[in-house]
């Protein structure tokens, strides 16, 4: 069964997302930032405007490293989304030295459980994202998807990676969440190597313009796509 997730900012994008097709949406703010924690007003009109399973960021700044005070804060923001029918959340952190913070990781996802999580593309940032991808596929505490490009650059520059890995064993290419620059083109490919999730934001907006809203027939082409790539692997 393949998975088609959106990233929505708005109740807009939300409606459009489940209106294409889409089987999950991945709740973030301020994407010129890479996707931050979203106001959880927001998250509750969303919430109201789909059915669709939405996993919401919990991430505070531009980078992948984080704070003591920042953790605080996401570890409120956690409880209070957790109550706002949210169905997981997507985070990820690395340490000074680039590789998986998985301290502050443990401590953001107790208060997270027991809703899934995905560790998002602080992965494809690490010093050694080899070593950091062995790292986070044996990580608990609710963890099912890691978001990745395979590459810091992108999916064009990761693909082979992102191949690799899931030719790796089942449960590799079950946990891959293909995204970060993903273009139509790439995903036959991945499919044929055993990827079934895919992650899109700019290429279902107009133009790839963040403050356009989520076009529901663009939804649809890559609903299509997807579904027609895993009937085909």
């Amino acid at each position: 069964m393949s998975l088609l997730e959106v990233i929505a900012l708005t109740a807009d994008d939300a409606r459009a997302a489940q209106d294409g097709g889409a089987d999950r949406i991945e709740v973030a703010a301020d994407m010129a930032a890479g996707g931050l924690t979203p106001d959880p007003d927001v998250v509750e009109a969303m919430r109201r405007a789909t059915s669709l399973p939405m996993r919401v960021m919990l991430r505070a700044n531009a980078g992948f490293r984080t704070t003591g005070a920042e953790l605080d804060r996401l570890r409120d923001a956690a409880a209070r989304l957790a109550g706002s029918g949210v169905d997981g959340f997507v985070l990820g952190f690395l340490d000074p030295l680039g590789q998986v913070d998985t301290a502050a990781i443990d401590k953001l996802a107790a208060v997270t459980a027991p809703l899934p999580w995905t560790f998002h593309r602080a992965l494809d940032n690490a010093a050694d994202p080899a070593q950091a991808w062995e790292v986070v596929r044996g990580l608990g505490g609710g963890l099912d998807t890691v978001l990745t490009a395979g590459s810091a650059r992108g999916v064009d520059a990761g693909v082979d990676v992102l191949a690799r890995r899931a030719q790796q064993d089942g449960d590799s290419a079950s946990m891959i969440l293909a995204g970060g620059g993903l273009r139509r083109r790439h995903v036959a490919v991945l499919a044929a190597a055993g990827v079934s999730a895919f992650h899109v934001g700019g290429a279902v907006r107009p133009d790839g313009a963040w403050d356009a809203t989520v076009d529901a027939a663009l939804v649809a082409e890559w609903r299509s796509l997807v579904s027609a790539a895993a009937d085909g692997a």
